[in-house]
C-alpha cells in the first residue's frame, strides 16, 4: 500500500446503527453516507471497551485493557505504553491531535506533536467512584440525564464547532508544507455523547412523536440478565423517564448524530478543498455506542451491540468503494492501521491487529474472533466478549454467560445460552 497522509475522525459514543447507509430509517448523515459510498463500511467493528478512557488507550496503543491496566474512567492513558504516535514520531512522521483525548493530562509525552483544544479527563484523575464495586454506588447524577432533553446548545456541541474550525484551519495550512513526508491528524469530536440537547436545526429534522421507541423499553417485554439487573441498580437512568421523554431523548440523539455528521462534512470539504484528498485516506470511528433507551438502558458501558459496536468506515484513493466488510475488527486494530497507512511496518510485538485497510482490501474473514472486555462502572463483575462469525459470547466472572446469534437475531433477543441447545458453541467460546 503506497504510504499517504492520515485524517482519522473519531466521535464519542455514536451507535453503530445511527446511520443512514448503516440502514436506520429516519437518520439524517448525508456525509457520512457519501464517505461509505466512496469507501468502505464494516458492519462487525468494536470497541475494545465500551467507556471512553480504556477504549482510547486500546485505540491509542493496540493492546487490550487487560495488557495495559487502563481498566476505567479512573485508569487514564499516560504514555508509558507506546503509541501509534510514539511509533510515528520515530519514523519522522508527523503526528497532530485535534479535540478530546481523554488521556491523562496535556504534559505526558503521548506520541502527538501537538495537541489542539484536547480534552483530557477531570483533574488528570477522572471518575473514581467508577473504579467502586463492592457494593456497587447508586450514581445518583444519572437523573440528570433525563432533565436535560431537546434542542438547544452545550459546552460540547460549541467545543465541536471549535474543534471542526481548528480541524479545517490546520489542513489549510497543511496544503502550505512541502513535505513529502505522510502526516497523521487526529479529530476527535465530542457528541453524539450525552447531554441529550441537539442543535435547534438539527433536532427539529425529527419529530419526537414519530421516531420509534426504543428497543424493550418496557420492562414486561424483558428479562435482564443477573449482571443487567446489578447495572440498572446503580445506573438508575431509566427511572426517571416516560414515554414523553423516551421519544425527546431520542430525536435528541438522532440530531446530535445530524449534528456530527454536518461537522464531519465541514472537514472532510475542507480537506477536497486543500487538494490533500488525493492523497489522504480517512476513517471514521466511535471509541464506543450508546444504548439510547435500549432495555431501559442509557449510555454505554455493557456489552450489547447498542453500547459496543462501532461505526467504522476507511475511505481513500487506494480503498475499496461501496464495499461492506464483514470481518470482525476492533479498535485494537487501529495501531497496525495507522502504521500501514503512513508506510511504517507493523512491529512483531504488536500480535494480532490487523489493518482496516487491509481488511478492505481483501476477502471478508468472518470466523476472526475479536475480544471486548468491561471493568468499569456499575459492573458487578468482570465482562468479556467474544465475537467471531455469526455468534457473540457474553462471559460474566461468576455469572451464567449469554450467547447471541447475529444472523438470526441482530437485536440480540435471544439468549441461546439460557435454554442449553448451542451448550458445545458455550464451551467452545469459554474455552477460547
Amino acid at each position: 500500500m503506497t504510504a499517504m497522509n492520515l485524517l482519522i475522525i473519531m466521535t464519542d459514543e455514536h451507535n453503530s446503527k445511527f446511520l443512514g447507509c448503516a440502514g436506520h430509517e429516519v437518520a439524517n448523515t448525508p456525509n457520512l453516507d457519501a464517505l461509505a459510498e466512496g469507501g468502505t463500511r464494516f458492519t462487525s467493528a468494536y470497541t475494545t471497551c465500551p467507556i471512553c478512557v480504556p477504549a482510547r488507550a486500546s485505540f491509542a496503543t493496540g493492546k487490550h485493557v487487560h495488557e495495559i491496566g487502563n481498566w476505567d474512567n479512573a485508569h487514564p492513558y499516560d504514555g508509558r505504553v507506546p503509541s501509534w504516535g510514539h511509533r510515528l514520531q520515530e519514523n519522522g512522521n508527523p503526528a497532530v491531535s485535534i479535540g478530546k483525548l481523554h488521556y491523562r493530562n496535556e504534559t505526558d509525552d503521548t506520541g502527538f506533536d501537538e495537541q489542539i483544544n484536547p480534552m483530557h479527563v477531570v483533574d488528570g484523575i477522572g471518575d473514581v467512584l467508577g473504579s467502586v464495586r463492592d457494593p456497587l454506588p447508586v450514581r445518583h447524577k444519572s437523573r440528570e440525564l433525563s432533565e436535560k432533553l431537546g434542542p438547544g446548545e452545550t459546552s460540547y456541541t460549541a467545543y465541536d464547532r471549535d474543534i471542526a474550525i481548528a480541524a479545517t484551519a490546520w489542513l489549510n495550512e497543511a496544503a502550505k508544507s512541502n513535505s513529502d513526508t505522510p502526516w497523521v491528524l487526529f479529530v476527535s469530536f465530542v457528541c453524539p455523547h450525552f447531554p441529550l440537547v441537539a442543535p435547534p436545526q438539527f433536532y427539529d429534522l425529527y419529530d419526537p412523536e414519530s421516531v420509534a421507541m426504543p428497543k424493550q423499553y418496557r420492562p414486561e417485554d424483558r428479562t435482564d440478565h443477573p449482571w443487567i439487573q446489578a447495572w440498572k441498580k446503580c445506573f438508575t437512568h431509566d427511572d426517571y423517564f416516560d414515554d414523553e421523554k423516551r421519544r425527546i431523548a431520542v430525536a435528541s440523539y438522532l440530531g446530535l448524530c445530524s449534528f456530527v455528521d454536518d461537522n464531519v462534512g465541514k472537514v472532510l470539504g475542507a480537506l477536497e478543498q486543500s487538494g490533500l484528498a488525493a492523497t489522504t485516506r480517512v476513517v471514521y470511528v466511535s471509541d464506543h455506542g450508546d444504548n439510547v433507551g435500549a432495555r431501559g438502558m442509557w449510555g454505554k458501558s455493557n456489552l450489547y451491540e447498542e453500547s459496543v459496536s462501532i461505526p467504522l468506515i476507511v475511505y481513500g484513493p487506494d480503498v475499496p468503494a461501496g464495499k461492506v466488510c464483514r470481518t470482525p475488527v476492533t479498535l485494537a486494530d487501529a495501531y497496525a492501521t495507522v502504521l500501514d497507512a503512513v508506510g511504517i511496518p507493523v512491529q512483531n510485538e504488536r500480535g494480532g491487529g490487523r489493518s482496516w485497510f487491509q481488511c478492505a482490501a481483501t476477502e471478508d474473514d468472518i470466523d476472526r474472533t475479536v475480544l471486548s472486555q468491561y471493568h468499569a462502572v456499575a459492573a458487578t463483575t468482570g465482562a468479556f466478549m467474544l465475537r467471531r462469525g455469526r455468534y457473540k459470547y457474553c462471559h460474566y466472572v461468576g455469572l451464567p454467560p449469554q450467547l447471541f446469534d447475529l444472523e438470526d437475531d441482530p437485536e440480540e433477543l435471544i439468549d441461546l445460552a439460557m435454554n442449553g441447545s448451542h451448550n458445545a458453541i458455550v464451551r467452545e467460546f469459554e474455552s477460547e
